[in-house]
């Protein structure tokens, strides 16, 4: 008896979702073209970390070899960025990576993973830093009133209420709810005006800029380190900035500046949400879910290609300007405009930091309430987060999570909470890579029958492996795949907290890297052999299954090089996430009402049905 409610209750928590589930019908309005998306996209990625992250990778971190740290952190984004859009062609629906998990690997891991991406686009809201460049622009006017007047003073807590920031994500949250099709049209706004912006910094820097800056001896190093220290001689002094040159902080410094370069790549999966929300550009008749096989790849790939282009001219173009070592952290680009005594440029620039700041903002809160809706709707979360408007927004997933964002930015200080921002995207990334090669192994659900004479008369071969893929075949893959994320996981623990045995050939490090290495290696290979599903998708990741595992590698090695502390905050998030999916969202799971043959009515604000609102789309 007990064996049976074990098996029962763990069967529950693998149930997967259908790709095209029985009676679920989109209740949002199609109104976004791959323009939109592409817009989109850029807006959300290309924002803080090209006014402020340049500036702080260069001078602390990488040097003038920053514009490789760019290279390197965007090859990593756009292996993640393929298997979302394998993902974004084969699943045009809401959720985004909570849902590409939940039809692969099952509900608790689905649960898992959209209660990270809620953590992500939660902390990740740029509100903070856009009521704070608001306030230099204007002589720190609004923190001097509330230092005063209202100083908080708890630890752990911002110094002041940001209500300004508290504010701005609250009349966002107003124009979400409002309608998708106005949030957009500013968003293409904003994000043109930074785009013009970024291309006047660029054609800037490389007129004003000299190559000498990329050519900075160590002497001159010495001799700043020494003006910084206020000692009068040069003697016995070590520099602080690197020891000049291209790469002052040498070839680890430029992977290390790449590890932090990676986050300014982050956004673009708010594409992958946006599956039920996308329209054909053309005029011609196109079934539902044909245009966002094509616009959501399209969107990913573009998107990413133009923040890196961005980033790679605005990097260059910053060090060229003035030496790395003088940047300003927090506005180098104002400083830098300074420097080479183009003044009045730097407003310009502030401008479009604003603008950037402001598409990034509405980027980062466009997918939250999404996701929400998606999970709400799948029953994992409160049945009244589905509610959508007639207009097909969800608005009240909209009007709760902007609430929650606000009061996150009005009392806490999320300098401390950026890196669980960061462990969120990248273990959604991380799932996404591993659910695209189980996806890809597993038989066809339309061919059950011929998969069941196919299994039981052909024997698997390394060398004369089956064509077609069986519940055997991908039961193997999925086992190979666990084995190698374990060994992954392993791998990237002892390059990060052994890396001076390393350095130094002790014979222990050396082994069991190369022993980790060999198995993940047999496996992609083993892994390779076995036979693939033939449906075909408009967009699939290339070299599969190595692409994949490299996209796995990358991400979780990041993640290992986060603190403790971050790692304890996370899992009391965490804690908090698997409360509810025990509590409520395992009783009320709509795949649990399927398979017991009752599906849930979708509600809307207006008090129309869903066929009412389905009715609509198709006009």
């Amino acid at each position: 008896m007990a064996c049976g409610c074990v098996k029962s209750f763990l069967g529950s928590l693998s149930r997967r979702k259908p790709l095209e589930p029985d009676g679920e019908q989109s209740t949002f309005n199609r109104c976004l073209t791959t323009l939109d998306l592409v817009a989109l996209g850029v807006g959300s990625t290309l924002g803080a970390g090209v006014y402020v992250l340049s500036g702080e990778v260069a001078r602390d971190t990488a040097g003038p070899s920053i514009i490789l740290s760019f290279g390197i952190a965007a090859l990593a984004s756009i292996f993640a960025g393929l298997c979302y859009a394998e993902f974004g062609s084969r699943v045009p629906k809401t959720g985004s990576a909570y849902l590409y998990s939940y039809v692969t690997v099952g509900e608790l891991l689905a649960f898992i993973t959209g209660w990270n991406l809620l953590l992500s686009y939660v902390i990740g809201n740029v509100a903070l830093a856009w009521s704070g460049t608001f306030d230099d622009l204007i002589g720190g006017v609004i923190s001097t009133f509330f230092e005063a007047n209202a100083a908080i003073g708890l630890p752990g807590l911002a110094p002041y209420p940001d209500v300004f920031a508290a504010g701005l994500i609250m009349i966002l949250s107003g124009i979400l709810a409002f309608g998708v099709k106005e949030s957009t049209l500013i968003n293409k706004i904003f994000t043109a005006i930074n785009i013009v912006v970024l291309l006047f910094v660029a054609i800037a820097g490389f007129i004003k800029g000299d190559i000498s800056n990329w050519q900075i001896s160590e002497e001159a190093l010495i001799n700043a380190t020494a003006a910084f220290k206020n000692l009068s001689s040069t003697a016995n002094v070590t520099s602080i900035y690197g020891e000049g040159g291209f790469f002052p902080y040498g070839i680890g410094g430029t992977v290390a500046g790449a590890a932090t370069c990676f986050y300014a790549f982050v956004g673009f999966d708010c594409i992958a949400t946006t599956g039920k929300r996308t329209t054909s550009t053309s005029k011609s008749p196109v079934r539902g879910d044909e245009e966002p096989q094509k616009s959501i790849p399209l969107g990913i790939v573009a998107s990413l290609l133009i923040c890196f282009v961005a980033y790679f001219a605005v990097s260059a173009a910053l060090t060229l300007m003035m030496p790395y070592y003088l940047l300003n952290e927090k506005s180098p680009l104002p400083v830098a405009f300074d420097y080479i005594r183009w003044g009045p440029a730097k407003y310009v620039v502030a401008a479009g930091s604003l603008c950037a700041l402001s598409t990034s903002l509405l980027g980062s809160m466009f997918p939250m309430p999404r996701v929400l809706f998606a999970m709400a709707r799948d029953g994992l979360l409160f049945h009244f987060l589905t509610k959508v408007t007639a207009k097909g927004s969800p608005a009240l997933a909209t009007i709760s999570s902007g609430f929650v964002a606000a009061i996150m930015a009005l009392l806490f200080d999320l300098e401390a909470l950026v890196e669980m921002m960061s462990i969120g995207t990248l273990f959604a990334y991380t799932l996404v890579a591993i659910c695209i090669l189980i996806l890809r192994y597993q038989p066809d659900p339309s061919e059950d029958s011929d998969l069941k004479i196919i299994e039981t008369n052909t024997k698997f071969s390394l060398f004369n492996p089956p064509s077609t893929p069986t519940s055997s075949t991908s039961r193997r893959v999925t086992i190979l795949t666990i084995l190698s994320v374990a060994c992954l996981v392993a791998l990237c623990v002892i390059l990060s907290q052994a890396l001076d045995a390393l350095a130094n050939l002790e014979v222990w490090s050396l082994v069991l890297v190369s022993i980790l290495a060999l198995i993940v290696l047999f496996n992609t290979f083993l892994i390779w052999r076995h036979p693939q599903n033939s449906s075909k998708a408009s967009f699939m990741v290339p070299l599969l299954p190595a692409l994949p595992l490299v996209s796995t590698f990358i991400n979780v090695y990041l993640m290992v090089q986060l603190g403790g502390e971050t790692w304890i905050r996370y899992a009391l998030w965490m804690l908090v996430g698997l409360v509810i999916y025990f509590v409520y969202g395992i009783r009320y799971s709509v795949q649990r009402k399927r398979l017991m043959g009752t599906l849930p009515r979708i509600e809307t604000v207006s008090g129309q049905t869903d066929m009412d609102v389905i009715k609509e789309e198709q006009f």
